[in-house]
This record gives structure tokens, sequence and C-alpha cells, in this order.
């Protein structure tokens, strides 16, 4: 069991009949009364992102999520498709479930499959992943690294806001975990 106030930004718990990640947690203390933990909520299993509130006490009981390695084959129709490296066993999620992590990954690329039990929840990212800008503005003559920057998009349609000195065809390193630019790879 994990009370309210443990809970953290990538925990699993589980409330009654769901499954659900936190978001975002922030304790709340209102001029009268108690303590409120606010949570940004999503649920595993429909995808659905929600606003919620505890009392720093209520108690849950944590999520074991298992992962296995896998790599990413192929999205069609709906559902993106994923093998495990070490069994070749393939995995189908809804591509609604995971279309955020989606924009980070490339067909062969390396990630982790969750479980809970034997049902596939979703998947886990590597924390920085290597993607080519394929739209982007001009750069700009004489433009330093200080500059307020410019929107870029990746190849996976990711947007990121990247440095005036980028052009179409660099190969930018990306932080899964905020969905910014680190560095030119």
């Amino acid at each position: 069991m994990v009370a309210a106030h443990e809970l953290k930004s990538g925990m699993t718990f589980i409330n009654g009949d769901k499954l659900l990640r936190v978001v975002e947690a922030s304790h709340h203390k209102p001029g009268k009364g108690n303590t409120i933990m606010r949570m940004k909520l999503r649920d595993v299993r429909t995808g659905s992102v929600f606003d919620d509130t505890y009392r720093p006490e209520d108690k849950f009981e944590q999520a074991v999520i298992e992962t296995v390695p896998a790599q990413y084959l192929y999205q069609m129709d709906g559902t993106a498709y994923f093998m495990n490296n070490e069994t070749f066993e393939q995995y189908e999620i809804p591509v609604e479930q995971v279309k955020d992590e989606l924009l980070y990954v490339l067909e062969n690329t390396e990630v982790k499959i969750q479980f809970f039990g034997s049902e596939v929840i979703g998947i886990q990212l590597p924390t920085t992943v290597i993607l080519t800008v394929t739209d982007t503005q001009p750069s700009i003559k004489g433009a330093t690294v200080t500059g307020s920057g410019k929107p870029a998009t990746m190849e996976t349609g990711l947007v990121v806001n990247v440095p005036d000195f980028v052009e179409v065809g660099t190969k930018l390193e990306i932080n899964t975990q905020t969905g910014s630019y680190l560095r030119r790879a």
C-alpha cells in the first residue's frame, strides 16, 4: 500500500478497478482546511487523462509493473506492433494507448513493453532518442546557440523547439521525458 502523499510522477497504482499512472502530483494547502493532493492522472487502459484530488493519508495499492525488452516494428490500422527481443513473441498495442510515446520512436527502435500481470499496458522509452529534422524555418545567418529558438518537426511528427542554427536534415538528440532538444547528434 502507498499513501497519496508518496505518489510521484510516473508511479502506477490501483484505485477501484482502474489502473492509474501519475502524470503530475502536487501538495495543495488551501487557506482553511486540510492539505490535499492534486493529481493529473492517466487511466492506463483507456489513455484518458483527468485531474483528481485525494487526502494525503488515502491509501492505494501500488501496481507492480514488469518490463520486457522489445523492438518497435510498425504501425497499421490503429495498432502498433512490437517484438520481444528474446522470445520473438509479438505484441499488439492500440496506437491510442501509446500515441505520445510513438512520437519518439522509429521502426526498429529498442523500447521496453510494460506489463501489469499478463496485460500489456504500455511502453517505456529510452531516456534520449536521436531523430532527424524534416521541417523547420531556414537557419538565420549569425544565429547563436542562445537565441530564442524555433519549432522543428522531427521525422516522427514530434515538434521540438530548437536553436536558430538547426537546419532540415540535422540529427538531434531529444529527451523523451521532457520532449526537449538536448544537442546535435
